[in-house]
């Protein structure tokens, strides 16, 4: 008997890994993501459509209906002015789309594309798996789009008798570069190296003059060297995601945003964070908060002596503020302090926060935008699966999930371009940027999804930190929050939420752009504008419909909007602090920017 136990669970412990091995090979044959969850969806939604001969109608209807008027509209030019959907669509606007016979191939699929559009609304599907075949036959469309292919594509035909067929040979040799590039990636993965970025930090980028004067394990924080005589008296720590390079705020000089910040007159810190190994997989989500943020401000005091202090967090790294924010307003808050009350050790005796500016940044993740489609409870148990082996999410993983998403302009129209048209790619110091990919830390990343986006453990007070749970209502400094229209990573509306999840005085700006280029927005840049809209302390609740109509509409950049509402707060000045040399670890951009993996 006593033999029996340990075989009993050595093979629960087999059987456990055979499982895991089964579903990490099915996952990897399906890019990654877990084709489970992807059946369910499809199932759900053809037993509700069997079971709905109306439904099945309706399509019969429009498909007869969408047959008659391609047929029937066999000029050139027509359909444009029809006004539907996808007349508009960005890959037919050349003018070689309007005549025959890629006019009527072009009909064609925008008819099969309006089908399909419309087959997936069907009552009483379940919302997650509904939203997950609208995305996979979205996705299966853009596939079929007959802009792919060079035989019912006239912008290949008609560039390869201009050039002479040059165009052809260079999108050959296009191809066969990046496969060549992507044959030897293990090659280099092995030996550590990474192919070189168009724009280099420390060369193109992340140029701004600073030094690193402070570092830990997970964080550099590098104060930038004041260009005014005189500064605002509260420094401003800038806390970036840790999904990203920090340097997406820090690009070229005409468009950095703390070259923006210092030549406002503000003493900035910005952190920097490690690009973990697979050492690092136990880091948690607290990790980030204690070693990240609260270990930053402590510099930050340490090195200026401030009593108070600005705070500006960016996407993941302002989810992360927000909780610190909330935190440290219930603590260091009067009316929270008893008779009995003592001040947690971890933050004894560090400054006020006088504002949290939050760019792009979710706090309620009950509407996530896009990448709600990829995270569920089998997909997270893929995720650990795959994590399971290497101790963290790689970067090469966070992109290929951001290309699946936006797989219309990140893969076709990009391989249409580059390897039918034979146009070379312009790189900017964005691009650049977006390719210099970070990892995240197994532990942490599988709380994120796990507390976030599933629970939603935030915005309903159940995510807790040091023992007690988070109330975002605790945030007592004034707040700037910033959103962007065509976000697809935090959605604008998602964003917007902190207003019903706090009272404190906030000002919303909703600027144009996405993720990236609506919060790097220079002054000068063209095609900005932006909507503002302030409330007071103890506001009540205005819907994000009734926000754009409230909301003022400004043209240019919204950066000048934050430097006068810092300035508005800060209302006195002091000599600049420069760096002191004895405070000096080493010159930005420091050494954790530089730390690149091919995997």
């Amino acid at each position: 008997m006593k033999n029996t136990i340990p075989l009993i669970k050595d093979f629960d412990a087999l059987a456990k890994k055979l499982d895991d091995s089964v579903h990490h090979e099915l996952a990897k044959s399906s890019m990654g993501l877990s084709p489970l969850i992807i059946a369910l969806a499809v199932t759900d939604w053809l037993m509700h459509l069997s079971v709905s001969p109306g439904k099945q109608a309706t399509l019969s209807k429009k498909a007869l209906e969408l047959m008659a008027d391609v047929l029937k509209n066999p000029s050139p030019g027509l359909q444009a002015e029809q006004g539907q959907p996808h007349r508009s669509d960005s890959r037919f606007t050349d003018p070689a789309w309007n005549t025959w016979p890629y006019a009527q191939l072009k009909d064609i699929f925008i008819a099969q594309h309006s089908w399909w559009d419309e087959s997936v609304e069907i009552e009483g599907m379940e919302k997650h798996h509904l939203e997950l075949v609208h995305f996979y036959i979205q996705e299966f469309m853009d596939a079929l789009s007959p802009s792919n292919y060079p035989i019912t594509n006239p912008e290949f035909l008609n560039k390869y008798i201009q050039t002479l067929g040059q165009s052809w040979l260079k999108g050959l040799s296009n191809f066969y570069a990046d496969a060549w590039t992507q044959s030897t990636r293990g090659i280099n993965q092995a030996t550590s190296s990474a192919q070189k970025l168009a724009f280099e930090p420390g060369r193109d980028v992340a140029v701004t003059p600073g030094a690193v004067v402070f570092e830990n394990h997970l964080i550099e924080l590098i104060q930038y060297e004041p260009t005014t005589k005189n500064v605002s008296r509260e420094p401003l720590l800038i806390v970036p995601s840790c999904i990203m390079k920090y340097y997406i705020l820090d690009l070229s000089p005409q468009n950095s945003m703390v070259k923006f910040l210092v030549d406002q007159g503000l003493t900035v810190f910005m952190i920097s964070w490690r690009n973990p190994e697979s050492s690092d997989r136990a880091l948690d989500f607290n990790d980030y908060l204690n070693l990240g943020v609260i270990q930053a401000i402590r510099a930050v005091q340490s090195v200026t002596q401030c009593e108070q202090l600005h705070t500006m967090g960016y996407c993941l790294g302002g989810t992360f503020l927000a909780i610190v924010s909330a935190f440290l307003g219930h603590h260091q808050s009067s009316t929270s302090k008893g008779d009995n009350y003592q001040t947690p050790a971890l933050i004894k005796g560090l400054p006020k926060l006088s504002s949290t500016i939050l760019l792009a940044a979710q706090t309620d993740f009950s509407d996530p935008g896009q990448l709600g489609l990829l995270i569920d409870q089998d997909q997270l148990k893929t995720l650990r699966e795959a994590m399971a082996t290497t101790g963290f999410l790689s970067g090469k993983q966070m992109a290929a999930s951001f290309k699946f998403l936006n797989a219309r302009d990140l893969i076709w129209s990009k391989n249409t371009k580059r390897y039918l048209l034979g146009e070379e790619e312009t790189t900017t110091d964005m691009t650049s940027w977006n390719a210099d990919v970070t990892r995240l830390p197994e532990k942490m990343h599988s709380e994120y999804l796990d507390k976030f986006f599933l629970n939603n453990a935030l915005s309903t007070g159940y995510f807790e930190y040091e023992g007690r749970g988070i109330a975002l209502m605790d945030i007592k400094s004034p707040m700037l929050v910033v959103g962007t229209e065509r976000d697809t990573v935090s959605p604008w509306k998602s964003v917007y939420k902190i207003n019903l999840l706090t009272n404190t005085d906030t000002t919303f700006i909703l600027a144009s752009g996405g993720h990236n280029a609506g919060i790097v927005s220079e002054p000068g840049h063209p095609k900005r504008s932006y909507h503002i809209h302030h409330s007071q302390k103890g506001h009540g609740w205005l819907d994000p419909l009734s926000f754009k109509n409230l909301a003022q509409e400004h043209t240019g950049s919204w950066w000048p909007e934050m430097s006068a509402w810092l300035k508005k707060i800060s209302k006195v000045e002091v000599p600049a602090r420069g760096i002191l040399k004895k405070q000096t670890i080493r010159q930005a951009p420091g050494r954790n920017v530089m730390v690149r993996y091919m995997d």
